[in-house]
């Protein structure tokens, strides 16, 4: 036992592990992912309704977005933000890895009669020959890879981007580094059996590493006949070291807003929305 629960306050290195296919690809847990995407009044695995709504008419404003418009949404999720721009007469391309979102969405593109591409795909491995005006990533999604698959997403972006493309995406802002705090919980079925349709325990340790401004969120979920550990990383970014990660990649960072609905950034912002084209 004593071993076990050193294990469980184990605190890795940054980045160390990568286990985004327990949330997003495994059959439980996704099913309950794709629930929190589509509760339209808490901002889980999306944002609510009402800012979501708000978003793309700023999208489509700030991107004058029209039937000529091509537009890939990297982690697209069920299709919040595809259907809408969709909607809006935009040629769309959906990327992600859960089948369960990817299923959802196709069923609102088809009543919808909607012309929708969705690729069933970590979108690390997502290849095309078509290229985009506009790339977008959204829900601080880049946060959770590692320096690393972050250098290999923006090297992606910048061979799909059109000459004068733009890449819209979110990230988590120092602020939002320095209001959390660690901690370690634990909890029997945590989060109403999220984890496993049976009877388990949920330790929950929440590291943070100052000289990289990483948040981890560490979950093992011990259940009577076996033990998983999920690692939900996120990166913080000041304004300088977002522009120089996008310097460093090939990009020139355009504009920076406190969200992706247009919000003027502010020292008090927790969030970073970056506009950013080739440099």
């Amino acid at each position: 036992m004593f071993k076990v629960l050193q294990e469980v306050n184990d605190r890795p290195a940054p980045f160390q592990f990568y286990t985004a296919d327990e949330l997003w690809t495994n059959e439980h847990t996704s099913k309950h992912m794709l629930e929190y995407h589509l509760n339209e009044s808490i901002d889980a695995s999306s944002r609510k309704k009402s800012f979501i709504e708000r978003s793309v008419r700023w999208i489509v404003s700030h991107f004058k977005v029209d039937k000529n418009t091509e537009i890939a949404d990297f982690g697209c999720g069920p299709g919040l933000y595809t259907t809408r721009l969709a909607e809006r007469g935009a040629i769309v391309t959906g990327i992600d890895f859960s089948n369960n979102s990817l299923m959802y969405a196709k069923q609102v593109a088809a009543e919808k009669g909607l012309n929708i591409n969705y690729v069933l795909t970590n979108y690390l491995d997502f290849e095309t020959i078509d290229s985009f005006d506009l790339i977008t990533m959204i829900m601080c999604d880049f946060c959770v890879l590692s320096p690393e698959r972050r250098k290999e997403m923006l090297i992606k972006f910048n061979s799909l981007l059109k000459p004068d493309g733009s890449v819209l995406l979110d990230v988590y802002s120092l602020n939002s580094f320095n209001q959390k705090e660690e901690s370690a919980t634990y909890e029997l079925n945590q989060l109403n059996g999220f984890w496993s349709p049976d009877d388990y325990y949920c330790f929950v340790n929440t590291f943070k590493y100052e000289k990289e401004k990483v948040i981890l969120d560490k979950y093992t979920i011990i259940e009577e006949t076996r033990k998983r550990v999920v690692y939900n990383w996120l990166q913080c970014y000041s304004k300088d070291s977002i522009i120089n990660e996008f310097g460093e990649n090939g990009f020139k960072v355009e504009e920076l807003y406190a969200d992706v609905a247009g919000k003027a950034f502010s020292s008090e912002s927790t969030e970073i929305a970056i506009v950013a084209k080739k440099s």
